[in-house]
């Protein structure tokens, strides 16, 4: 046989793992990988600020009455929990039972647990998601009725990066400078 026969054997085979490779993912994969990406953005977040800086808020300007560094990192993961709760259709597993999380979750160790744990929890919720599941009607944790899951999927990841857009300003705000903008 002649090199050229075989040189389009291995093209062939080539795009044809190519194309294997680029697969539409799974609805649940693709769910999953949107709150991926928050979570490798957040959790670095939260772990760079130092704990004597997690009962920081800003106090100039229009800052009256925000919420700490800390605070913040509880709120979205209790947001979290409870949209993913919502999407299993389970209850709640998070103690806290509100959107400002556990009043025992206090320190920064905590706090980073507790939010870890919340992605842990929203992982598990993503791969719940199919193409059928997505348009039915789940209990809403926000007082709303029912509303379509994907709602609640998609708000674990949108109004995480709400709040990251917010840490990102209390951490510049203290000479620190997010891991994702170090990269």
């Amino acid at each position: 046989m002649n090199r050229p026969f075989f040189a389009v054997i291995a093209a062939f085979c080539s795009v044809s793992v190519f194309a294997a490779d680029v697969a539409a993912p799974t609805v649940n994969k693709s769910f999953d990988r949107d709150l991926s990406n928050i979570e490798r953005d957040l959790v670095p977040l939260a772990e760079a600020m130092p704990a004597g800086k997690y009962n920081f808020a800003p106090s100039q300007g229009e800052f009256k009455g925000v919420r700490t560094f800390g605070e913040q990192m509880k709120h979205v993961a209790a947001v979290i929990y409870m949209v993913s709760a919502s999407v299993l259709g389970e209850k709640n597993p998070d103690a806290g039972g509100s959107e400002s999380g556990p009043a025992s979750v206090q320190s920064k160790d905590e706090i980073v647990k507790y939010l870890k744990d919340s992605f842990a929890y929203a992982h598990k919720a993503m791969g719940s998601l199919t193409g059928k599941n997505l348009a039915e009607m789940v209990t809403s944790p926000f007082g709303d009725g029912a509303v379509p899951r994907v709602s609640m999927a998609t708000a674990a990841v949108w109004h995480s990066f709400d709040h990251y857009g917010q840490a990102v300003v209390y951490a510049r705000m203290n000479g620190i400078v997010p891991p994702a903008s170090r990269k």
